[in-house]
């Protein structure tokens, strides 16, 4: 006998099928991590002992009463708005550069991107060298011109540290700027701006009234994926500066990482994480949103 019967696979179910390979590796790497964490900024979880206990909100408490943890949030503020607007600016202003058709604009182009491909922590050392209080390339060169008699400690400077760690992180992202807003510059319609011309409008004017509100999409968008980059941005802080001097160019990155194996408290850095993410997810939102909005 042979026998007739099917299984029979619903649309429904089938999808379910496809989407359960994607879903377990989810759970596995970013939902358990994540619910895992949450559940460690309730204890007092050390490295250092095989014992926790749980102490409910007090890791919290720790941290809204320790004024270093509002220097670090300010770090966090003034990096992640240095790292996005500086290249973000920069980038625009080379990227128009670069779509006018001149001769090596191509050349140009690809030169520009090769610091993209080059690790944060190689960037990290080519600024260290150039920014060295004893013997950085950019003292030599203001002592050579006459404009300082001794060397500067950039780095080991409260006043400065920040900017440095900025002006490295902007020479690494400018690349990755323009070429978002190179591909938005390609979609601009010739036929606005030629009119644009036709009417008197000069080179600004066309930039102002025609250019600009046609990138504006391109540019909220790298914007805000900038902005949620930099929030999680570590490497290259470390490499340069460790958060130092004086916690001057500490991070929310970087205090987790201190909290859970400089000092061993995983519980407080989970706690510090935490709040880390509240950030994240306040800046995931808006881009989520937008893209929502474009969807419908």
């Amino acid at each position: 006998m042979r026998d007739n019967s099917r299984i029979v696979i619903t649309d429904k179910v089938f999808g379910y099928v496809l989407l359960m390979p994607a879903l377990s590796v989810f759970c596995l790497i970013i939902l358990y991590p994540l619910l895992n964490s949450v559940f460690m900024s309730f204890t007092d979880w050390s490295l250092l002992r095989r014992d926790w206990n749980f102490i409910y909100f007090d890791n919290y408490v720790r941290i809204l009463n320790d004024p270093n943890f509002f220097q670090v949030l300010t770090n966090t503020l003034i990096f992640v708005a240095g790292s996005v607007l500086l290249p973000a600016t920069l980038g625009l202003i080379w990227a128009v550069t670069l779509n006018e058709k001149f001769r090596f604009s191509e050349l140009l182009r690809g030169v520009t991107l090769v610091n993209w491909i080059i690790p944060s922590t190689c960037i990290g050392f080519l600024w260290m060298w150039i920014f060295n209080g004893e013997y950085g390339v950019l003292n030599g060169y203001l002592r050579a011109v006459g404009l300082i008699d001794e060397n500067i400690n950039f780095l080991g400077q409260t006043q400065t540290a920040m900017m440095v760690v900025i002006l490295a992180r902007t020479w690494q992202l400018l690349p990755w700027y323009m070429a978002f807003i190179i591909g938005g510059l390609q979609g601009v319609s010739t036929e606005q701006t030629e009119a644009a011309r036709i009417d008197g409008a000069n080179n600004w004017g066309v930039f102002r009234f025609v250019v600009f509100p046609e990138l504006l999409p391109v540019l909220s968008l790298v914007l805000m994926l900038g902005t949620i980059s930099a929030l999680q941005h570590f490497d290259l802080i470390w490499v340069m500066t460790s958060g130092g001097p004086a916690r001057a160019t500490t991070t929310l990155a970087i205090e987790v990482y201190r909290n859970a194996f400089s000092n061993w408290n995983l519980g407080l850095a989970a706690s510090v994480g935490v709040i880390w993410i509240l950030v994240l997810v306040f800046a995931s939102y808006f881009y989520i949103r937008r893209n929502m909005r474009d969807v419908d």
